[in-house]
């Protein structure tokens, strides 16, 4: 595990990482949780004096057990997320990842925590969509067109190679028109067709697969747009206080999440339970018991299916392993 101590940027990732490869990356490591431990992640809030906004500071520890696998790993997480960054020209997420061997300690390498988390979150989506969202979807909705939006796009076709239509909607409607356009000279998505909407509801309301990526804090996606058979991704609230559908939408869905973490920190499953919409009874299990064939995923052609996610460090210690060991052997 030798290797100079070092920067892995974002272009050296994007190089070596590609959807389908980090899918089943991200599947193996769920399948095999009882080698990895994963602490609650820590979680703090922040005042930004210069924008009068409310942020976060999240560190994201987890490291696999050397005595069980030959390719064992320390990883930390530091992110924060400054919402109104986008009014002086900052992204909202900056993010660095320390990678460090299990054997030793030793620090191997820093990559990109940005990339690296908009790489794992899509493909997480992407793996849980093959147990839940329908064989042959054949839509995609996106809500967002901001960093998460095109990885969780190209990630969803990878693991749904049935997905002929991406509607792509954002409360600016130039930047989903801007998305929609970048994607549609992609040769490697060839065959999908790229259109920004206007229309929320009645784009939902076709949908085969939701995927949201927002920082809302009001639902955007009505439970009473869904039609049956439809699966509702949630990628972006990570607090109490934001969310991206509204209780009606939780309350038709079987619901899976992440990890546990999902039902202490996402506003749309906060909420629901809050007000007794649903039961924790009533989330059917999470990604690792859907790896690991403990629960079943989809199991009608009409059911509605919910997954949420709010980050797992399991997702980030798979994804900086899988780069490394590409880069390093």
């Amino acid at each position: 595990m030798a290797g100079a101590v070092g920067l892995i940027s974002a272009s050296s990732m994007r190089a070596v990482l590609s959807y389908p490869s980090l899918i089943d990356a991200l599947q193996s490591a769920f399948s095999r949780t009882h080698l990895v431990s994963v602490p609650d992640r820590h979680h703090y809030p922040l005042i930004s004096s210069a924008l009068d906004q409310n942020a976060t500071l999240l560190i994201m520890p987890a490291w696999s057990d050397p005595s069980a696998t030959s390719n064992a790993f320390i990883g930390v997480k530091i992110a924060t997320v400054f919402p109104r960054n986008n009014l002086i020209g900052l992204p909202a997420v900056s993010a660095s990842y320390l990678l460090l061997s299990a054997e030793t300690g030793a620090p191997l390498c820093v990559l990109d925590g940005k990339e690296l988390t908009v790489w794992r979150t899509a493909c997480a989506s992407a793996l849980a969509a093959t147990f839940l969202a329908k064989d042959q979807a054949h839509t995609l909705v996106m809500v967002g067109a901001g960093a998460m939006a095109p990885h969780l796009i190209t990630a969803h076709i990878a693991a749904r190679p049935s997905l002929n239509t991406v509607l792509i909607w954002n409360k600016t409607a130039h930047k989903a028109a801007e998305l929609a356009d970048q994607l549609a000279k992609d040769s490697a998505l060839k065959g999908v067709d790229f259109k920004e909407c206007s229309d929320l509801e009645a784009a939902v309301s076709r949908a085969d697969i939701v995927s949201c990526a927002t920082l809302s804090e009001v639902a955007l996606v009505e439970g009473g747009w869904l039609k049956p058979g439809v699966h509702l991704d949630l990628v972006g609230s990570f607090t109490p206080a934001m969310k991206e559908c509204d209780d009606e939408a939780v309350r038709r869905a079987r619901v899976f999440v992440d990890s546990s973490m999902a039902l202490k920190e996402s506003g749309e499953l906060v909420g629901a339970l809050q007000r007794g919409v649903i039961s924790p009874q009533d989330v059917v299990g999470d990604l690792s018991e859907l790896a690991k064939g403990e629960k079943i995923g989809r199991q009608t052609d009409e059911e509605v299916t919910l997954f949420k996610s709010v980050g797992c460090a399991l997702e980030d210690l798979a994804t900086a392993a899988l780069i490394y060991s590409k880069l390093h052997g």
